[in-house]
């Protein structure tokens, strides 16, 4: 990988670090049927194929992604859950739950994700939100949290709710990559059959993934949640990996939405490698400073077209106070990856000092000689 580095010393203002997600997309990558698509890195939440992708449009079933993830960071999986009128009654999909039936929170979560159970995704609410109302709060709250900022919901299941209901191919992938960084929801979203014990019956219900990318057609595929309804058409959201590199997939309104995921799959993983931009820890060589070192405080990955390996550059930039912090270890500047004068991603660099006495002779005669007067 060729890098450029520019050191510059200036003062400036310390920059929480992001990633700048929209940089280069690839929008003319892959035919899709969906009316709005998009295709996320999961490591860097880079866009790197779109079409309408901020587009708000009814989602159906895809809704339920986001009452799964409340129920598992309720952390109230092992508790029982008593079914209520309301909730065995709701219409569509159903896990066929019976009134006063108590059942796991969690098996609840993954017949939720499995089979779209919408009585299922009442009795989450209920149960987490403490009223349907109260999980809606928690819904629309967690999604500002996340930055879907074009999305609404008033269920959690995602039945057409005239027009009140409703979000983005973009936003349902920033949904599906917070939701991936959670190990009980990938491990829920990862399986194909699951049998859970049934309350006064002696045989278990089994629930068979309807995702059929996970169970049947696409061997890298990782996750996802299938979603429809007439007013939304088919809704989907699935996850792939391959060669370390994990995909986020999202279509919206698409009849062939199974062909769609896997071209933008396979698409993705074969115009773009993901790199190491920055091990953890890394040390950080700035010309004409020998005291205490820099390092970068964390790793990080982001996905290269083969274009666009040679024209990455990297650019430290220090404040000209960072030396007069007392702590030991403290922000000194950012460094920030670039292609062709358009950021990618930004990180803080951080400074160590150096302790008294590990300093040597010649490192004190050094700066004796080289002070100003």
């Amino acid at each position: 990988m060729k890098t450029s580095l520019k050191i510059v010393f200036i003062l400036i203002i310390l920059f929480a670090n992001a990633p700048f997600h929209t940089f280069a997309q690839h929008d003319d990558g892959v035919p899709v049927s969906g009316k709005a698509a998009v295709l996320l890195d999961q490591e860097s939440g880079r866009i790197l194929f779109e079409k309408n992708a901020h587009d708000p449009r009814k989602i159906a079933s895809i809704t339920k992604i986001m009452t799964t993830i409340l129920a598992i960071e309720s952390e109230e999986m092992e508790e029982m859950v008593e079914v209520s009128e309301n909730a065995s009654g709701v219409e569509g999909s159903s896990l066929f739950l019976k009134p006063g039936e108590k059942i796991k929170l969690k098996d609840l979560a993954t017949g939720l994700m499995l089979r779209s159970g919408n009585d299922a995704a009442v009795a989450i609410a209920e149960h987490v939100g403490g009223s349907l109302d109260g999980f809606i709060y928690l819904m629309n709250e967690k999604a500002e949290d996340i930055g879907m900022q074009n999305t609404q919901f008033t269920n959690p299941h995602g039945l057409d709710d005239e027009n009140n209901h409703y979000s983005t191919a973009y936003d349902m992938g920033r949904l599906m990559k917070y939701a991936m960084n959670n190990e009980t929801f990938r491990d829920i979203t990862g399986t194909k059959r699951y049998k859970a014990p049934q309350e006064g019956e002696k045989w278990d219900r089994v629930w068979q993934n309807k995702n059929k990318l996970l169970t049947s057609l696409y061997e890298y595929s990782t996750g996802g949640k299938t979603g429809y309804t007439k007013a939304a058409g088919r809704t989907l959201v699935s996850t792939a990996e391959k060669n370390d590199m994990s995909l986020v997939a999202v279509t919206l309104d698409a009849p062939s939405d199974w062909k769609d995921h896997i071209a933008m799959f396979d698409w993705g993983f074969e115009s773009f490698d993901l790199m190491q931009l920055a091990e953890n820890k890394e040390n950080i060589q700035v010309e004409g400073k020998r005291d205490g070192r820099f390092f970068l405080p964390h790793a990080y990955y982001y996905p290269l077209a083969e274009e666009e390996k040679e024209k990455l550059e990297k650019n430290i930039t220090l404040k000209e106070d960072y030396l007069e912090h007392n702590q030991t270890i403290s922000p000194a500047g950012k460094v920030t990856w670039s292609i062709d004068d358009k950021s990618i991603y930004s990180m803080p660099v951080m400074y160590e000092k150096e302790r008294e006495e590990n300093k040597g002779f010649f490192s004190k005669l050094f700066r004796f000689f080289t002070r100003g007067d």
